[in-house]
C-alpha cells in the first residue's frame, strides 16, 4: 500500500536492542522531560486516508507545461508576500482542483481563471480574473482572512476560500501540493516535524511496554501500575491501557481511550513516525473521533501492542487497512 512504510528505520533485532541501540543510553528510572516542537503534520506530504490521493511525485510529473508555470507562479508570490508554505500548498491544491492549474476562460456559470473565481461574486471584473497574478494574490488574501487557515488540513482551508459544494475533493491533491513545494520551492521539511531521534521518554516507553509480551488481552483491564481484571476477570492490557502504563514510566500521562490518546503530543506524517510514537486505527481513517485501536511503533515497520479478546501482546507488523494517516508523538 504505502511505500513510505518500507523506508521507515531505526527497527532492530530485537525489542531491547531497539531502545538501547535507538537511543544511545541507558534507560533511567527518573521521569523524562518532553520536549516540545512546532510541527505541522497537516502540510502532508503522506497518503491521504483510503489511498485517494495517490502519488505526489507521480502526479506532479503528470502536469503539463503551464500548470507546473502556475504552480511556481503560486510558490513565488507566496515566497514574495513572506507567507509559509502551508499558504502555498492550499493555493496549489485548490488550483489544482478548481482547473488542474490552468489559467481557464470560462467555468460554471460566470467562474473564470486558475480558481474558478466569479466577477458576479465579488472577485474581480473578467479581466482582472485572467490575470494570474491578481488571482493569486487575490486567493491569498482571503485566505489570510479565514480563522485558522494554518492549523487546519491544507484542504479544508482551500474549501474555505472557494466555499465549493464539494467540500473534500480539495484533498485529492495534498500530496501532489507538497511534493511541488517541496521541489519547486525548495523546501526540505514541509511539515517542520523534523526527522531528528525521539527523545529519552520514547525509549522508556518501549521497554516498558515490552516487559509485558505475552500478557493477555484484557478489555477495559490495567492501568499506570500494570495489568489488571477486565472484562471476564482476565487479567491484563487492552491497547490503550499499554499506552497510558508505558508512557506513564516515561513520565507522560495519556488520556484512557485510543481516540482521546490521539491528541496526546504533536501529530506527524507517517513518513516521519519514529519509535515511540503511537499509531492509529479507525473505522473511518479520517475521522480521528472512529478511532477504535492504538499502538506503539518501534521502527522497522512494526509496533508492539495488544490485539483483542483472545490474543496477547505482541509485536507485529503494521497494517494497513484502517490506519490513520497521521501519527502521535505523546508529550510533545
Amino acid at each position: 500500500m504505502r511505500r513510505w512504510l518500507i523506508a521507515l528505520a531505526l527497527g532492530a533485532a530485537s525489542v531491547l536492542a531497539v531502545a538501547v541501540i535507538l537511543f544511545g543510553t541507558a534507560l533511567s528510572p527518573t521521569p523524562a522531560v518532553a520536549q516540545r516542537q512546532d510541527c505541522q503534520a497537516t502540510l502532508g506530504p503522506w497518503p491521504p486516508a483510503g489511498g485517494g490521493g495517490g502519488d505526489g511525485a507521480a502526479d506532479a510529473a503528470a502536469l503539463g507545461s503551464e500548470s507546473r508555470q502556475i504552480a511556481g507562479q503560486i510558490i513565488a508570490s507566496g515566497q514574495q508576500r513572506g507567507l509559509p508554505p502551508r499558504a502555498w500548498q492550499i493555493a496549489i491544491q485548490a488550483g489544482m482542483t478548481e482547473s488542474g492549474l490552468r489559467n481557464l476562460p470560462d467555468g460554471d456559470r460566470d467562474s473564470l481563471g486558475i480558481f474558478q473565481m466569479r466577477p458576479s461574486m465579488g472577485w474581480g471584473t473578467p479581466t482582472q480574473l485572467q490575470d494570474i497574478p491578481y488571482q493569486i494574490s487575490k486567493f491569498y488574501d482571503v485566505l489570510l482572512t479565514v480563522a485558522g487557515w494554518d492549523t487546519m488540513r491544507p484542504g479544508d482551508a482551500a474549501q474555505r476560500v472557494e466555499r465549493s459544494a464539494f467540500p473534500d475533493r480539495y484533498h485529492r491533491w495534498e500530496t501532489m501540493a507538497a511534493h511541488l513545494i517541496a521541489t519547486l520551492g525548495q523546501v526540505t521539511d514541509p511539515t517542520g516535524c523534523g526527522t531528528g531521534t525521539p527523545g529519552e521518554a520514547a525509549a522508556r516507553a518501549i521497554d516498558a511496554a515490552t516487559r509485558w509480551l505475552g500478557t493477555p488481552y484484557a478489555w477495559g483491564g490495567g492501568g499506570i501500575d500494570g495489568p489488571g481484571p477486565g472484562q471476564g476477570g482476565v487479567v491484563g492490557f487492552d491497547c490503550s491501557s499499554l499506552m497510558l502504563y508505558a508512557y506513564h514510566q516515561a513520565g507522560i500521562t495519556l488520556a484512557r481511550v485510543s481516540w482521546q490518546q490521539y491528541t496526546a503530543g504533536a501529530h506527524l506524517p507517517l513518513a516521519q513516525a519514529q519509535p515511540g510514537d503511537l499509531l492509529f486505527w479507525a473505522h473511518d481513517p479520517s475521522n480521528p473521533a472512529s478511532i477504535h485501536h492504538v499502538a506503539l511503533y518501534l521502527g522497522n515497520n512494526q509496533v508492539i501492542h495488544a490485539p483483542d479478546t483472545g490474543d496477547v501482546i505482541k509485536i507485529s507488523t503494521v497494517w494497513h487497512q484502517g490506519l490513520v494517516d497521521t501519527a502521535t508523538r505523546p508529550g510533545t
